[in-house]
């Protein structure tokens, strides 16, 4: 019984780790520089108060956030914008590469 249980409970966790392990961390890389970058930096470290910064950030939130975005479910007129044209796959790809960045912590009070 526990054994099954194991069992189960690997494979599912293999099925969870599909899409990020399936990321292409070059294509994500290629679309943050050719729509996330301007605001969010190529690195995802935003050198700016205004902008969030996306290095480190979990790969299965920024996919979220972003299909948030398209759907409308969460707010904000630029990034609905910025997230409309994108594929499912562009999604996975651009998260992949910012989780992947390693974040910088500002060294300036705000």
């Amino acid at each position: 019984m526990m054994r099954a249980t194991m069992s189960i409970l690997l494979g599912a966790a293999a099925v969870l780790a599909l899409p990020a392990a399936a990321a292409d961390l070059s294509a994500g890389q290629a679309k943050a520089k050719e729509v996330c970058q301007a605001c969010h930096g190529l690195d995802g470290n935003s050198t700016t108060a205004d902008y969030p910064k996306l290095a480190g950030q979990y790969p299965d939130y920024l996919a979220k956030a972003l299909r948030d975005y398209q759907a409308g479910r969460r707010k904000n007129p630029i990034m609905g914008g910025m997230a409309a044209p994108l594929t499912a796959k562009d999604i996975d790809n651009v998260a992949a590469y910012y989780a992947a960045q390693p974040a910088v912590l500002s060294t300036k009070p705000r």
